[in-house]
């Protein structure tokens, strides 16, 4: 019994040493990524997938202009509260709408309205989505995903 254990546990190990080696870095892979972040969904956009490209850009920025409009916070650098910081992680996910909100100094008041705490979240979760639809042009570019 203790054998058919070792010989599953080394299959397992063979397999993972079998997989393809890594992708050669492409300048369509630093590019696509640095692109999507930047801007949303032009990650996809250079790489010809018109449609997921479209649909993300229109995505991240509804979301982080109807978070704007709620009156939601754009948080800056903080290393006090944790979730201050978290919270600014996910702000700078949405990558070139964050850096015009925070040159504009758009959302850097105190939260007045009770639409204010769902605008926050609307900002933070399209950062999030940005970084995702970054991943996922890196993914496209290296020839991960097709």
């Amino acid at each position: 019994m203790a054998k058919d254990k070792t010989n599953v546990a080394e299959s397992s190990t063979a397999k993972s040493a079998a997989k393809a080696p890594p992708q050669p870095i492409t300048m369509m892979s630093v590019v696509a990524p640095a692109l999507g972040w930047l801007v949303p969904g032009a990650g996809h956009l250079i790489q010809k997938r018109w449609g997921r490209g479209l649909l993300l850009m229109l995505s991240v920025v509804a979301m982080f202009v109807l978070g704007v409009l709620m009156e939601g916070r754009v948080y800056a650098f903080n290393t006090g509260d944790i979730l201050d910081m978290l919270g600014f992680v996910g702000d700078l996910g949405a990558g070139g709408l964050y850096i015009v909100a925070r040159a504009l100094g758009i959302g850097i008041g105190a939260i007045n309205l009770a639409t204010a705490d769902y605008g926050t979240k609307y900002i933070i979760v399209s950062g999030l989505l940005n970084i995702i639809s970054a991943v996922d042009a890196y993914d496209i570019a290296i020839g991960k995903k097709p």
